[in-house]
């Protein structure tokens, strides 16, 4: 039998970590987040897998983030933080710390990090934004570290300090893309009139959680060796990057075996399949585009600006202080995928315009793959959406935490809608041929 620093630590054997039923133990943990934070199922399970992943990340070359995000206050952001404080491995649940705390504390404890309030950090003092934002975007990887000046007068000199570890990072907005990019998002809403969850108190929610969280303990400690070297099959549908994000998640569900392969699968494509790249303003546009002129073979600049900005749930009618993007921006974030206009003669009128074989190459690139034609490739979705007891639960919008009642843990599940929204565009408008 092997050994590790992990088994010494907490004193776990192989006979023992093998009578646990992971099965269970991360059907409980989804319960109980869903009791007191509204969320949707596949948020919920990939919270859990993280849980899990907190406690074996050693193992990982990555570590994803948690990204708690909502558009306003009292949208249980904070209650959840609570809650993973009560179930991670070495828990540090903060607001905000100077970098120079961040960087040291992570580099000796590899703590699992859970920050509060980080959009109030990051529209703070321009300086040490950057410095949070380095730690964040070094933190990712196992490799992560970042450089800091030790010593005074004479003796200063610099030192690398380890800055890989978890981090759930909570706040209104979104985070940098940098950061962002190596997060699952988990957008929260406020509770309903018509929603219900327990009121969050720790003493009772930490007597539930214990032998919770000794589960994980002991589970992840007698696998370290198994998820080191594991290799999960990740979705198409899925990014680069995100198929980073999601390995670790997914290594523990195939470990874990059952339906959480597939469970987690389909977390990952309704989670991240979708928003791979979508942050990107620019890609945003070019999705648009692409809805826009459809089967068109060639489109005036004036006709595709105006059917941007008649586009629903879009940035682009109130792109810069409420009013509508303009066809010079338009042509500007087009030209650095390599698009510019050029005069056509659509309709019998003669202006600025784009033909459609200028995308193609653009769309290819950078658009996420579209599942329906995956599914004619052996690459079928549907594979990520097995029947369950968590598939037969019934729907609800997401909505989030208000702490309202004081019933057992209600295992409801309810289902949610992630929020975006653009940077402002402050450009002057360059002259257009119309």
């Amino acid at each position: 039998m092997n050994v590790t620093e992990h088994d010494i630590q907490w004193g776990v054997t192989d006979a023992a970590a093998q009578s646990i039923d992971m099965d269970t133990t991360l059907t409980e943990i989804i319960g109980t987040l869903q009791s007191y934070v509204v969320m949707t199922r596949d948020q919920a399970i990939a919270v859990a897998l993280w849980i899990v992943h907190t406690h074996s990340f050693e193992a990982a070359v990555t570590t994803p983030y948690i990204n708690v995000n909502s558009a306003a206050k009292r949208s249980g952001k904070t209650t959840l933080l609570e809650l993973l404080a009560l179930l991670v491995r070495r828990p540090w649940l903060t607001g905000r710390i100077s970098a120079a705390v961040l960087v040291r504390k992570t580099d000796k404890e590899r703590p699992t990090l859970l920050l509060d309030e980080s959009d109030a950090m990051f529209a703070g003092e321009k300086e040490y934004a950057e410095a949070l934002r380095g730690i964040l975007n070094t933190g990712f990887k196992s490799s992560g570290k970042t450089s800091l000046c030790i010593g005074q007068g004479a003796n200063i000199t610099y030192k690398d300090f380890y800055t890989f570890s978890p981090k759930a990072i909570a706040g209104i907005g979104k985070l940098p893309d940098t950061i962002a990019d190596r997060s699952i998002v988990i957008t929260l809403k406020r509770r309903a009139r018509t929603e219900t969850v327990c009121r969050f108190r720790e003493r009772v929610v930490r007597e539930h959680v214990d032998p919770i969280r000794c589960q994980i303990e002991a589970w992840a400690a007698a696998n370290l060796s198994t998820l080191r070297g594991s290799t999960p099959e990740l979705p198409d549908e899925l990014g680069d990057r995100q198929q980073d994000v999601w390995e670790p998640l997914l290594a523990i569900a195939d470990h874990v075996g059952g339906e959480w392969p597939s469970l987690a699968r389909r977390a990952a494509v309704v989670l991240s399949g979708d928003v791979a790249d979508d942050d990107d303003i620019g890609v945003q546009l070019l999705t648009d585009c692409k809805t826009v002129i459809a089967d068109e073979r060639e489109i005036h600049s004036k006709t595709l600006t105006e059917q941007l900005v008649a586009l629903e749930d879009r940035p682009w009618g109130a792109w810069a202080s409420g009013r509508p993007i303009t066809q010079a921006k338009v042509a500007r974030l087009l030209s650095g995928f390599g698009i510019h206009s050029f005069q056509i003669r659509v309709g019998g009128r003669n202006a600025k315009g784009y033909s459609r074989h200028q995308f193609e190459d653009a769309w290819e690139r950078y658009l996420s793959p579209n599942p329906a034609s995956k599914a004619k490739h052996g690459n079928n979705t549907n594979k990520y959406r097995p029947e369950s007891a968590f598939s037969e639960a019934k729907h609800e919008e997401s909505v989030s935490d208000s702490k309202t009642q004081e019933d057992p843990i209600d295992t409801g599940l309810r289902f949610g809608v992630s929020l975006s929204a653009p940077e402002p565009d402050t450009d002057e408008e360059e002259g257009v041929d119309l």
